[in-house]
């Protein structure tokens, strides 16, 4: 892959603008969310914390990735300067080391290298780190740019390689880079991409030019590869019940909208519908709920006293913290149970907590056993994650194996019938989530908790388990924790007296 692939080195035509490695991957997914980025980047909103925990991730992902070229230099670390970066970065070369975050510059375009690897006499391997389980398309084109830049820069490029997590690898020890990582050579595509670059490029330089953002439709690419930060801004014009929130609607959203359909209600007679998504289109035009008391009775005649409303509050790292893990494998930390012991009884509160750096799931397993009661009916909402989780346990701990079983028989799932839409209400718009459910339905909900979500509780954990946080932070948040956690399972307790309250009426 030398410079001669890319045509001529052409001036610099570009008003002193440089484009990025991740702008023109912003390019490609969007030229409106392009145009923000260099003439109103004050209007994107910033990353959430769920994003920045994300960026993190991948961030000590390739720090391990590092450990592979252990001669390797780090190139300008602190350094803002552009013109000192790139500066450093050729001076590194003739050194003939791995480097990491080297930079270059060519023809108004910018990027730095995860890990430029040298090759015989004048060769390089670019080497690009990912968190991911799998080469996605929007990696090839991340490299395409770089080898366009880099070749463009007067380096030879020999290959293009993905190091991305291996899905396959148990942590026994001290993580191994050789076998967390897989190495996926994709410089025959890459070749063929950045053949492309150069007209690309050309195209988003005069988006960038232009006195106004211009007028983009939402469709999929608003979340393909990842959501775009202009989300909610572009989405904005939808009226709360719109066609977006159809279920499992898909296309059919973006075929409306592109019929001038925007609200539910409004969609015509004749357009096909799904059973559900028609329930869906009544609710949205009467404003009432969908109630089908035969089926919630039966559902609600599987629920035996006493009832044990039980859910898991879990984290996932890419690189596993314990042994016996894989890549992203959840691992609980917290669990709540409500149990109600008969018809008129008060639910009764049972919780944990882990508390300290080491593996919670032993823990985890023997407080959860001693707290579920042995008899009765175990209802969680999505009870296959938790199941999932208790089996992923026994793994580990294979003594729990018989009492897993016995809880997988009595275990009942509270999300089947609003999956399944023996009730639903227009609140809902289009979700059966237990977010979405509750306060639909119950009139109770999560805005007046700190943590409103499981993935916000992940991070929390993480934080004040692992991260720097003081005493006051750290006892503040678990707090927060158990209240969050406890509230799901009063929240089922809530959502199944509504049931019982509707079907016998």
């Amino acid at each position: 892959m030398s410079s001669g692939a890319i045509g001529e080195k052409r001036p610099l035509p570009r008003d002193n603008r440089f484009i990025s490695k991740s702008t023109f991957l912003n390019g490609l997914q969007c030229a409106k969310l392009l145009w923000f980025r260099y003439n109103a980047k004050d209007q994107i909103p910033a990353a959430n914390e769920l994003t920045q925990a994300i960026f993190d991730q991948g961030h000590k992902v390739g720090q391990l990735a590092r450990s592979l070229y252990p001669e390797g230099i780090e190139i300008a670390p602190g350094v803002t300067d552009f013109d000192e970066v790139l500066a450093l970065s050729r001076k590194a070369l003739p050194h003939r080391r791995p480097l990491f975050e080297a930079a270059f510059q060519f023809n108004g375009d910018y990027a730095r290298a995860d890990i430029l690897n040298p090759v015989g006499q004048d060769q390089w391997d670019i080497i690009e780190v990912k968190s991911t389980t799998k080469v996605k398309d929007v990696h090839r084109h991340d490299l395409a740019f770089q080898a366009y830049v880099f070749n463009g820069a007067g380096l030879n490029i020999r290959r293009c390689v993905l190091a991305h997590i291996n899905s396959d690898f148990v942590k026994r020890g001290p993580v191994d880079a050789r076998k967390f990582f897989t190495l996926e050579d994709v410089t025959v595509i890459v070749a063929g991409l950045s053949q492309t670059v150069e007209s690309r490029l050309d195209e988003m330089f005069r988006t960038i030019r232009l006195p106004r953002h211009p007028d983009v439709q939402i469709g999929p690419h608003c979340d393909t590869p990842y959501t775009c930060a202009l989300h909610e801004v572009c989405w904005g014009f939808l009226p709360e019940s719109n066609v977006m929130t159809l279920y499992r609607g898909g296309a059919k959203g973006f075929k409306l909208l592109q019929d001038g359909v925007s609200d539910l209600k409004d969609i015509s007679d004749e357009f096909a519908l799904t059973n559900n998504q028609d329930i869906q289109r009544r609710a949205a035009r009467t404003g009432q709920p969908h109630v089908d008391k035969a089926a919630i009775g039966a559902f609600l005649k599987q629920i035996k006293y006493p009832i044990s409303f039980m859910d898991f509050e879990t984290f996932n790292t890419a690189v596993p913290k314990f042994d016996g893990l894989q890549p992203f494998q959840q691992v609980p930390f917290q669990f709540s149970l409500h149990v109600v012991e008969s018809e008129d009884g008060e639910p009764k509160h049972h919780k944990y907590l882990a508390a300290g750096v080491d593996d919670p799931r032993p823990e985890f397993m023997r407080q959860l056993r001693a707290a579920l009661p042995a008899r009765g009916s175990v209802v969680a909402f999505n009870a296959p994650f938790e199941l999932g989780r208790l089996e992923e346990c026994c793994a580990l701990m294979p003594e729990f194996r018989a009492w897993v079983k016995n809880v997988r028989g009595r275990t009942v799932d509270l999300l089947l019938p609003f999956r399944g839409f023996r009730y639903y209400h227009p609140q809902q718009n289009g979700s059966a989530s237990m977010k979405a459910v509750l306060p639909a339905l119950t009139g109770k909900g999560y805005d007046h908790l700190a943590i409103r979500d499981g993935g916000m509780a992940s991070l929390q954990y993480l934080h004040v388990t692992y991260g720097e946080a003081s005493e006051a932070e750290r006892t503040q948040i678990r707090q927060q924790l158990d209240e969050y956690c406890g509230m799901d399972t009063l929240g089922m307790h809530f959502i199944v007296e509504s049931l019982s309250t509707l079907a016998s009426r």
